[in-house]
């Protein structure tokens, strides 16, 4: 296939920059293994986390001369990077690809909406508990209500709250609570442990 002869795979450390902000698009590529995060700027030099993406998710809009965001690696990450001018071609050819392109693009627009409910109109413990469900069901999207799932956050607690629109100790404190409910093990900061799926979407509003 055309596109696997003009692939790369690149892997990245924890912070890199994949894609800045206005930047000319040359190229796109598939997330294999890590946690990617999306950031908007604003011209006084404001960023806000907009969005996370996982493996196997597709980095980049085709058919765009520039990007809207810039995308960051938010931990260690594994890329499969391929030509904008071979993965286009291949999308005029492809419509199974076109498709599977396009699915994504209408997934990440629900999720967007979504978010906006989260931050509009969920408490502080809700947002904490839907962030944890998010990370959870990518992990695990055949997640089961009783299975217990562990997981290292991508995020600091720091890039959390700004994601959250909360602050860090409301943060710190809603986690605490979800512990001491027993919904959650939280070990060396980032590592967290789901005890029971069914009782965190209870607490996210889901």
């Amino acid at each position: 296939m055309a596109l696997a002869k003009t692939s790369t795979k690149k892997r990245l450390e924890i912070g890199a920059e994949l894609v800045g902000d206005a930047e000319i698009i040359d190229g796109y590529a598939n997330i294999l293994f890590g946690v990617v995060k999306l950031i908007k700027g604003l011209p006084d030099g404001r960023e806000q986390i907009v969005g996370l993406q996982f493996a196997p998710d597709f980095l980049g809009r085709p058919f765009q001369t520039e990007s809207a965001v810039s995308a960051q690696a938010a931990t260690n990450v594994v890329l499969c990077s391929f030509p904008k001018r071979t993965l286009e071609a291949l999308i005029k050819q492809s419509p199974q690809l076109e498709h599977s392109l396009l699915k994504q693009a209408l997934r990440e627009l629900d999720e967007a909406r979504d978010w906006m409910l989260t931050l509009g109109r969920k408490n502080a413990l809700e947002r904490v508990a839907s962030y944890l469900l998010l990370i959870a069901n990518y992990i695990d999207p055949a997640l089961r209500p009783q299975e217990v799932i562990a997981f290292d956050l991508p995020m600091s607690r720091l890039e959390i709250a700004d994601f959250l629109g909360l602050t860090i100790e409301t943060v710190s404190r809603q986690l605490t609570k979800l512990r001491v409910d027993g919904v959650i093990q939280v070990r060396q900061s980032r590592h967290i442990v789901v005890n029971n799926p069914a009782r965190l979407k209870t607490f996210s509003g889901g």
